[in-house]
C-alpha cells in the first residue's frame, strides 16, 4: 500500500502538476503528500487496532502487570527488537509510540520502540551489508539495538510520565472507561466497532495539525537542504566531530534507507565511520519534524529529555565505532 500511496504522490507531482523531478518544491510537495497520507492511515490503522485490543485487555492489568513482572530489562529489549521488524522513519514511528502509550505499556518500553524503530530496519540492514560488509552491518544493528534498549531503561527510571500532555491523559482516561463499558455490557467485537472508530477519529483530528506542520517542515528539509551541507564540520581531525555530527544531523530528515548512500559518500571522502555512521543515526533518530509530532503527547521538557537522552547514547556510538572500525 505504501508503494501505491508513493507512486501516486508522485504522478501528482509530476504528471499532474508536470512539475520538474530536478526541482526542490517538487521534491518537498513528494515528500509532503507521500508522508503526510501515510502517516495518518498508519495512526488511524494503530489506534482501531490498539481500540479492539484494550477493548478486551484491561489497561490497569497490562501495566499492573508490567511493573510486577520482574522481565529484568527484557521487556525494553524486545520494544527495541521489535522496532527492527517495523520499517519505519521516526515520524512513522510516532503513531505507533502513541497506540503504545493508549495501550497501557510503560513509557520507557514505548521509547525502546521509537528509539530503534527508524534507525535499524531490514532494508537498511541489507543496504548496510552491500555498503560496508557484514563485520559492520552486525555492529549497527547491535548498536542499534542496544542504544533502544539503554535509552529506554534511562528513561524509565527517570518516571517520566507526569510531562505526558494532557491530551495523552484523556486518551488514555477514555480507553480505560470505554474498556469498564465494554465489559459491563458484554458487548460483541460488533457491537464495540462504533466506539473504537469513533474514538480513532476523534485521536486522529487531534493530531492532524501537528502532523500536517511536522511533514511540511520535513518536506523542506528533505527537498531544500543538500547533502553535502554539513560536511565540513565533519572532518577526521576534529575531536569534536561526533557530537557535531549529531547536533547537525537533526535540521535533516530521512529514513535510513535513504541516508545511507549519503553515508557512503561521506566515507568516501575520509570521514570517520563512526563519526557518518552518528550523523546517520541523528538524522533517522531524531527531526525536527519528529520533534513537532511528539508535540501532541508530550511537553516540550519531556521532547527535551529524550532528544538529550538519544543523543548522548549516539555520541558514545559514534566514538566506540570510530576506536573499533
Amino acid at each position: 500500500m505504501f508503494n501505491w500511496l508513493e507512486r501516486m504522490a508522485k504522478w501528482l507531482v509530476y504528471d499532474v502538476l508536470r512539475m520538474p523531478p530536478e526541482d526542490h518544491l517538487a521534491k518537498a510537495l513528494d515528500f509532503f503528500i507521500y508522508d503526510s497520507i501515510k502517516i495518518l492511515l498508519l495512526l488511524f490503522t494503530v489506534v482501531v487496532i490498539m481500540g479492539v485490543i484494550n477493548s478486551y485487555f484491561p489497561i490497569d492489568k497490562v501495566k499492573n502487570y508490567l511493573s510486577r513482572k520482574k522481565l529484568y530489562g527484557a521487556e525494553f529489549l524486545m520494544a527495541s527488537l521489535f522496532g527492527v521488524v517495523t520499517p519505519f522513519c521516526s515520524c512513522s514511528s510516532v503513531p505507533l509510540f502513541i497506540g503504545f502509550v493508549r495501550g497501557g505499556i510503560p513509557l520507557g518500553v514505548t521509547f525502546a520502540f521509537l528509539v530503534t524503530s527508524p534507525l535499524v530496519n531490514e532494508v537498511a540492514i541489507g543496504l548496510f551489508v552491500g555498503l560496508f560488509g557484514l563485520r559492520t552491518t552486525l555492529l549497527y544493528v547491535v548498536s542499534g539495538v542496544l542504544l533502544g534498549t539503554i535509552s529506554g531503561l534511562i528513561l524509565q527510571k527517570l518516571k517520566l510520565e507526569k510531562h505526558l500532555t494532557p491530551w495523552v491523559k484523556e486518551v488514555l482516561a477514555n480507553a480505560q472507561m470505554e474498556q469498564n463499558r465494554f465489559v459491563a455490557e458484554k458487548q460483541t467485537l460488533k457491537q464495540r466497532l462504533p466506539i473504537i472508530w469513533q474514538e480513532a477519529l476523534k485521536i486522529l483530528k487531534g493530531v492532524l495539525p501537528y502532523v500536517i506542520i511536522g511533514i511540511a517542515i520535513g518536506g523542506l528539509m528533505h527537498g531544500y537542504i543538500p547533502s553535502g551541507f554539513f560536511e565540513k564540520y565533519m572532518a577526521k581531525d576534529n575531536l569534536f566531530a561526533v557530537p557535531i555530527a549529531t547536533l547537525l544531523s537533526v535540521p535533516m530528515y530521512s529514513n535510513a534507507s535513504g541516508i545511507l548512500p549519503v553515508v557512503q559518500v561521506l566515507v568516501d571522502k575520509g570521514i570517520p565511520l563512526g563519526t557518518a555512521i552518528a550523523f546517520m543515526m541523528g538524522v533517522v533518530g531524531l527531526s525536527l519534524p519528529e520533534a513537532m509530532l511528539l508535540k501532541k503527547v508530550m511537553t516540550m521538557k519531556l521532547i527535551g529529555i529524550f532528544f538529550g537522552v538519544v543523543m548522548l547514547c549516539i555520541m558514545v556510538s559514534g566514538y566506540l565505532f570510530n576506536m573499533i572500525l
